[in-house]
C-alpha cells in the first residue's frame, strides 16, 4: 500500500524536488501539501507550492498555508540561498490550485485524527512550527501519526551556525517539542542530505528526460549550484528535502542509527544544536533515529524516475520556461 503523508515544506529549491517525488513515486499518497515560513516568507513558499503542482500538472492535492512566524521568535528566511521568490532560477507558471481555508496545523489535525491510527505520517521539511503547533493543540495526534520523518539538523554539521541547522534555528522552541514527543521519529540532517550532489552526471540523466517539468528542474538547480558555491563553498549543491520522501519510498536508500535526540535551547553558541547521544546502547524506550550514509544511486534512480513520471504527456508542454538569465528553456 501507498505511503500517506503529509508534506509539511517551505518551497524551496529542494523541497521542489521532494514535492515532485512524493507526486511522482506510486508508493506515495500525498494527502496534503502544508507551508510554514521558512526559506522565503509563507505568503512566497505557498505560491510555490501552487506552482510547482501546476509544473506536475496536479490539480487534486490540496495546500494549506500554515505559521508565519516561529512560536516566540522573528522570521529568518534564506534569500542567500533561494533568492528573493524562494525558488529562484525559472519563472514558475501561474498556480491553478488554490489555497484552502483551513489552517495547515488544524488540516493536520483533522488529518490524523480522522484516518485510522498508524495510517499517516508527518513528512516536515520546513522550520516545525506547524507541527509542533498540532501536537500542542491536539495531543492525541502523537500516539496516532504512524511517524515523522524530518529535514533538519545535523549530529556533527551545521550550515546555518557552526552547529546548528537552519530548519532547527529558525524555531528551535518548536524543533524542542516535536523531537521530544514520543512519536517515532527520524531526523534526515546535514550529514546525510550533504552526500545527495546535483552532479554533473545527475543533471545529465534529468536533462535526458526532455520534458517540462526536467526543465523546471535544470533551473532551479542551476541557481542552487551558484548559491551554494558563493554561500556554502559547494561544488555541486545538496538537494536536502527529498531525502526524507526517497526513505519512505524505500528505507534501503539510507541507513539509519538509533540515538536519543534532543534540541539546544539556552546555549549562547549552540543554539539550535541537535544533539546527538552515540553512547550505545540506547534505552529501551527510544523513539528517534538518525540518518547516517545514503545510497546515492539508488536515491538518485528515484528521483529522475519521479521526474519522468509526472512528464507525461500533455504536461510537458504546458508552459514554457525561462531561466533567470532570460533564455526561453
Amino acid at each position: 500500500m501507498a505511503r500517506s503523508i503529509i508534506l509539511d515544506c517551505d518551497p524551496g529549491h529542494d523541497d521542489a524536488v521532494a514535492i515532485i517525488l512524493a507526486l511522482g513515486n506510486p508508493a506515495i499518497d500525498l494527502l496534503g501539501i502544508t507551508t510554514i515560513g521558512g526559506n522565503q516568507t509563507l505568503a512566497k513558499v505557498t505560491r510555490n507550492a501552487q506552482s510547482m503542482l501546476a509544473v506536475c500538472g496536479r490539480d487534486d492535492v490540496p495546500i494549506h498555508a500554515g505559521c508565519v512566524r516561529p512560536l516566540v521568535r522573528d522570521l529568518t528566511v534564506a534569500p542567500g540561498i533561494h533568492g528573493e521568490s524562494g525558488l529562484d532560477g525559472v519563472e514558475l507558471p501561474e498556480p491553478t490550485v488554490p489555497v484552502q481555508d483551513t489552517h495547515a496545523v488544524d488540516f493536520i489535525i483533522d488529518t490524523v485524527m480522522s484516518r485510522e491510527p498508524g495510517t499517516v505520517t508527518l513528512v516536515p521539511t520546513g522550520p516545525l512550527t506547524n507541527i509542533a503547533m498540532a501536537a500542542r493543540k491536539e495531543p492525541r495526534i502523537v500516539e496516532r501519526v504512524r511517524e515523522v520523518v524530518l529535514m533538519g539538523g545535523g549530529y556533527h554539521t551545521g550550515n546555518w551556525s557552526a552547529v546548528a541547522e537552519f530548519n532547527i534555528i529558525v524555531d528551535p522552541e518548536a524543533a524542542h517539542i516535536v523531537i521530544n514527543e514520543p512519536w517515532p521519529l527520524t531526523m534526515v540532517g546535514l550529514d546525510l542530505t550533504h552526500q545527495a550532489l546535483v552532479t554533473a552526471d545527475v543533471e545529465e540523466r534529468i536533462r535526458a528526460i526532455g520534458s517540462n517539468c526536467a526543465e523546471v528542474v535544470l533551473g532551479l538547480m542551476g541557481f542552487f549550484r551558484q548559491a551554494y558555491r558563493d554561500n556554502q563553498g559547494f561544488d555541486d549543491p545538496p538537494v536536502h528535502d527529498p531525502c526524507t520522501v526517497a526513505y519512505l519510498i524505500d528505507p534501503q536508500v539510507m541507513t539509519t542509527r538509533k540515538v536519543p535526540l534532543d534540541v539546544e535551547l539556552r546555549g549562547e553558541l549552540t543554539l539550535g544544536m541537535t544533539v546527538a547521544d552515540f553512547r550505545v546502547p540506547p534505552p529501551e524506550d527510544c523513539t528517534t533515529q538518525v540518518a547516517v550514509d545514503l545510497d546515492r544511486e539508488r536515491f538518485w534512480d528515484l528521483v529522475v524516475d519521479a521526474i519522468a513520471a509526472v512528464s507525461r504527456p500533455g504536461n510537458q508542454d504546458a508552459d514554457r520556461i525561462t531561466t533567470t538569465e532570460g533564455a526561453t528553456r
